[in-house]
């Protein structure tokens, strides 16, 4: 079992520092959430933590970087492309074996995609491309998974479903998200960022929503 640990004095970014006077460890089996404005520097701290353990991690970023020609099944493939020989990945590009076929079959339709499989996902909506975006994050079934926004393209209700299978499926499991809500209802502890600075970490369960609107100072609502 592993986490992270995060001690450094600033994290740049082309030069430019975005965050300052870090100090982080995530113990295995936590699900922790970054929350702050964009822009705050979530993004920058999710890839500090993507580098100690890349082979470990399966890693979900905001750009989903699909091959648009491809059909939903190649692309969450992709997911493992890494981890088989290339003459086998090549088999699998032209004739799914019945094994791989049957796991991401099942994956699919965990998704919501189940009838979209074989379509192009140049022909897929928005929130349809985040979904294979995500499941080819879930089909590595790599211990930790690092998620940048990965369900924010997605409407709340399955939002919510997916969260829940993120968590399902992983160990430990750091995620930047939009959402408040999700956040206190699928993670137990919260990191809010604010000015290039952590402002607050906490466990989820001694958190409410009117804690952690500060952290959005240029939100009316």
């Amino acid at each position: 079992m592993t986490g992270f640990r995060l001690q450094q004095a600033a994290l740049t970014v082309g030069g430019q520092t975005v965050l300052h006077d870090l100090d982080i460890t995530i113990r295995p089996g936590e699900r922790v959430a970054l929350l702050g404005e964009s822009g705050a520097g979530k993004t920058t701290l999710l890839r500090a933590l993507r580098e100690q353990q890349p082979n470990r991690i399966a890693w979900c970023p905001q750009q989903p970087g699909l091959v648009p020609v491809l059909s939903v099944f190649h692309n969450l493939y992709m997911g493992r492309l890494d981890q088989y020989a290339t003459a086998y990945n090549l088999l699998n590009l032209i004739r799914p074996t019945p094994a791989r076929r049957r796991e991401i079959t099942e994956l699919a339709d965990r998704l919501g995609l189940g009838d979209q499989l074989w379509k192009p996902v140049e022909q897929l909506s928005g929130g349809q491309q985040s979904r294979v975006n995500l499941g080819r994050a879930l089909y590595q079934q790599r211990p930790l998974f690092i998620g940048d926004e990965p369900v924010s393209a997605i409407d709340e209700r399955q939002g919510a479903d997916l969260l829940t299978l993120i968590c399902e499926q992983h160990e430990t499991v750091v995620l930047a998200l939009h959402n408040i809500d999700q956040a206190l209802a699928h993670c137990n502890r919260i990191i809010g960022i604010r000015a290039g600075r952590v402002a607050f970490d906490s466990p989820s369960d001694q958190l409410t929503s009117a804690d952690i609107k500060p952290l959005y100072p240029s939100d009316a609502s």
